[in-house]
């Protein structure tokens, strides 16, 4: 599938300041855009000339507006997978971390896009991103804590935190940000306690 970005800008190396900035301008601008319009409705030309550049520029970068999409929503990702992890100790199933209902309230703003990118269930490129990223994080955290079956619960936080986020955000499920976060965090601490041997 297209869209989905795996390594460096196809632009230059790794870490050129250029290219970093010219990607967070055509990544801004899509945000711009799609606050605006459905995503549907934005156009590679169009988009390039809000960026303040061409076309070909646009493709020295991305190879469609669907990766540039999930790239300018992988911070999203980013801050779904630390906000699972914002806690030391013993999780307290009552209560979720600060960060995870943050990051459910700040959703808001651009809740059409990640609709486009994550689709019921968890699917779509930005899910198969948000599930890869997850289930790492996840899998190496409870490796290093020594929990049994770290490969099997790592899938299944991922597989139940993108699905319930993707539902929740298209209206399967009717909660606000502070009821959701506070219903997955117990559904993901259940599922770490779970005997699994």
């Amino acid at each position: 599938m297209t869209g989905v970005p795996t390594g460096p800008p196809a632009s230059g190396p790794a870490g050129d300041p250029r290219t970093a900035r010219t990607r967070a301008r055509l990544r801004r601008a899509l945000l711009d855009a799609c606050a605006e319009r459905p995503f549907e409705e934005v156009g590679v030309a169009a988009l390039a000339r809000r960026a303040g550049m061409g076309r070909a520029t646009f493709y020295l970068h991305y190879p469609d507006l669907q990766a540039l999409a999930v790239d300018a929503c992988a911070e999203v990702v980013r801050d779904a997978v630390d906000a699972l992890h914002a806690w030391r100790g013993v999780p307290d199933p009552r209560v979720p971390p600060p960060a995870l209902t943050a990051f459910f309230t700040g959703l808001a703003p651009h809740t059409a896009l990640y609709r486009t990118l994550l689709r019921p269930g968890g699917s779509g490129p930005l899910g198969e991103l948000l599930h890869r990223e997850l289930r790492e994080r996840s899998r190496v955290e409870r490796t290093l804590a020594g929990a049994p079956a770290p490969e099997l619960i790592a899938s299944a936080v991922a597989g139940v935190f993108a699905g319930v986020l993707a539902d929740w955000l298209h209206g399967l499920i009717e909660d606000t940000p502070e009821g959701i976060a506070a219903r997955i965090w117990r559904l993901l601490v259940a599922l770490h306690r779970m005997p699994v041997t």
